[in-house]
């Protein structure tokens, strides 16, 4: 069991934290703040390295309920996350996402691609 944090912070002062928790072949990556371009560094850097440590993983759980905004840029984070895990067989899941990231992706057609739960583990 491991939590590491680490925070994106662009020029424009907007901030998504980032806590990862590893249990088994789960990690839960929790996140707090906005959802945008500078998100992808610290998203990133987080699924490569679950994906190098853990050979057994086979789930990502991202935690959204503290996101307070989320665009495009956003949208295709969650997008490069999921292409990063498939061809390990490792699902990418939603958990309790907020209107505002679930909105975008039912509109964008997104939303189908994700496991979407309001709890995690389930």
């Amino acid at each position: 069991m491991e939590e590491i944090p680490s925070a994106a912070a662009p020029a424009g002062g907007d901030v998504l934290d980032v806590r990862e928790h590893r249990e088994g072949d789960v990690c839960t990556l929790t996140l707090s703040g906005e959802l945008t371009e500078a998100a992808r560094r610290p998203l990133v850097r987080a699924l490569t390295d679950a994906l190098l440590e853990v050979s057994t993983l086979r789930r990502v759980e991202l935690l959204l309920g503290d996101v307070t905004f989320m665009n495009s840029a956003g949208m295709a984070v969650l997008v490069q996350l999921q292409k990063m895990a498939t061809p390990r067989g490792v699902e990418i899941v939603l958990v309790r996402p907020r209107a505002v990231v679930a909105r975008p992706l039912q509109l964008s057609g997104l939303w189908h691609r994700f496991t979407v739960t309001e709890e995690p583990g389930t």
